[in-house]
């Protein structure tokens, strides 16, 4: 078991290392040189690192907004968050989900070589958080020991597999081309502000295209376009959460001050997060021919939804703003309808809706992409709450899963295990 712990916790659940992996097996089934081999290995590694690091820069400045925030505006309700729930749920279930997600990626291997849905899932830490709340799920519902692992494996391998199948229509017209997928446990979302778009927008008018006057011409650059939005954002939030509090949380620096900070830092990370992604893509398609050729032929690896922000960098912004904006209007339905208040999460808010927004862009445009992610935000509202009654005891804790796919497999598996236990 410590070997499999070793393996789950401290090589494939680590996303750099995973696909590092990937690329190193590519690049060998290729007959490359040793040199090519350690270059392209090092660099996919080099690329998920720096993809990493600008996400844990746009995560710390997300948290200083999510507690200005909740402070100013006094809400107190659930926040969905893997993280959280994972770091709750191993303590009960890591046995089990470590062989879950070890035989999960084999069912997937297999079903790629023997069906014509030929995706490679790559998201290692996607893996694992799916993983452990299937084995929450089905222990929930009265299963244990194998047959547990048993169906737990062959329901993460499909899953693996279903999702990038669902989401590569559009991926080809986001990417423009066949060989890279889409792997992120926040597909249903995506594929629905894909289709909204498709009825509500209009391709031709891509986000990436939009006519600014010339007093507003630097908002054309990216960065600058970000850290000035979410300047004025940072700025409301500090001021209703008031200075004393501000200067609090920041160590003494003024408020106004901390708040420009924090905004630029996001941007920053934005950055950080789109240069990575670039040198993944530069480096894992090309080592992933060799899988593709001796393992699977045709196989697609499926990445991590930032793999899709160099396409609309326009579009991910107007999508966090928009999923953003839908999750306090569900927040506050929720109180209307007196039920588990969901508070927005900015971390899924972002990543998810601005994945979002890039869906709803490649289909309908700037329109899509604001109605898109809208419609995403009021999904990941609404899946938490109708997940948490069939986490079992986890469904107490004061967080839940966030990504749209945890909610709709959750939601399916658990009233599926209804049926059965009594």
């Amino acid at each position: 078991m410590n070997f499999f712990k070793f393996l789950m916790y401290d090589v494939l659940s680590v996303p750099a290392v995973l696909v590092g992996l990937v690329a190193l097996i590519g690049l060998l089934a290729q007959k490359k040189s040793s040199t090519d081999c350690l270059k392209g290995t090092i660099k996919t590694i080099m690329g998920f690192i720096i993809l990493g690091a600008g996400a844990g820069v746009v995560v710390g400045s997300l948290g200083h907004f999510a507690n200005m925030f909740q402070h100013g505006f006094g809400i107190n309700g659930i926040v969905p968050n893997n993280e959280a729930i994972v770091s709750i749920a191993q303590k009960t279930f890591g046995k089990e989900m470590a062989l879950i997600m070890f035989f999960g990626m084999i069912v997937n291997i297999i079903i790629a070589r023997f069906t014509k849905w030929k995706y490679i899932f790559l998201t290692g830490h996607h893996t694992l958080y799916m993983g452990i709340m299937i084995a929450a799920i089905l222990a929930a519902g009265g299963m244990t020991g194998v047959s547990l692992v048993a169906v737990g494996s062959i329901i993460l391998g499909l899953v693996m597999v279903v999702f990038p199948a669902m989401a590569q229509k559009f991926m080809v017209e986001i990417t423009g081309v066949e060989d890279v997928a889409f792997g992120h446990f926040g597909t249903v979302g995506y594929v629905l502000a894909g289709y909204v778009g498709k009825w509500f927008g209009n391709k031709e008018e891509s986000t990436e295209e939009m006519t600014l006057p010339n007093s507003l011409s630097f908002l054309r650059d990216t960065p600058v376009a970000i850290a000035t939005t979410m300047a004025l954002i940072f700025l409301i939030s500090s001021i209703v959460a008031g200075k004393s509090y501000v200067e609090e949380i920041s160590g003494g620096q003024h408020f106004i001050v901390f708040a420009l900070i924090q905004a630029i830092t996001f941007a920053g990370g934005v950055f950080v997060i789109l240069q990575g992604v670039r040198m993944i893509l530069a480096e894992i398609i090309p080592a992933f021919k060799g899988i593709a050729e001796k393992l699977v032929p045709d196989a697609k690896p499926a990445l991590d939804c930032p793999v899709v922000f160099p396409y609309a960098p326009t579009a991910v912004l107007i999508g966090f703003l928009s999923s953003f904006a839908a999750g306090i209007v569900g927040m506050f339905l929720c109180m209307a309808f007196n039920l588990p208040v969901i508070i927005p999460g900015v971390v899924p808010h972002f990543f998810c809706g601005a994945t979002a927004g890039v869906f709803g862009n490649a289909t309908g445009g700037k329109r899509g992409a604001i109605i898109g992610a809208f419609a995403h935000g009021l999904l990941i509202t609404i899946l938490p709450i109708l997940l948490m009654p069939v986490l079992g005891d986890l469904g107490y804790a004061n967080t839940t899963f966030s990504d749209t796919d945890f909610g709709v497999v959750g939601i399916l598996l658990g009233n599926v295990l209804r049926l059965f236990v009594h």
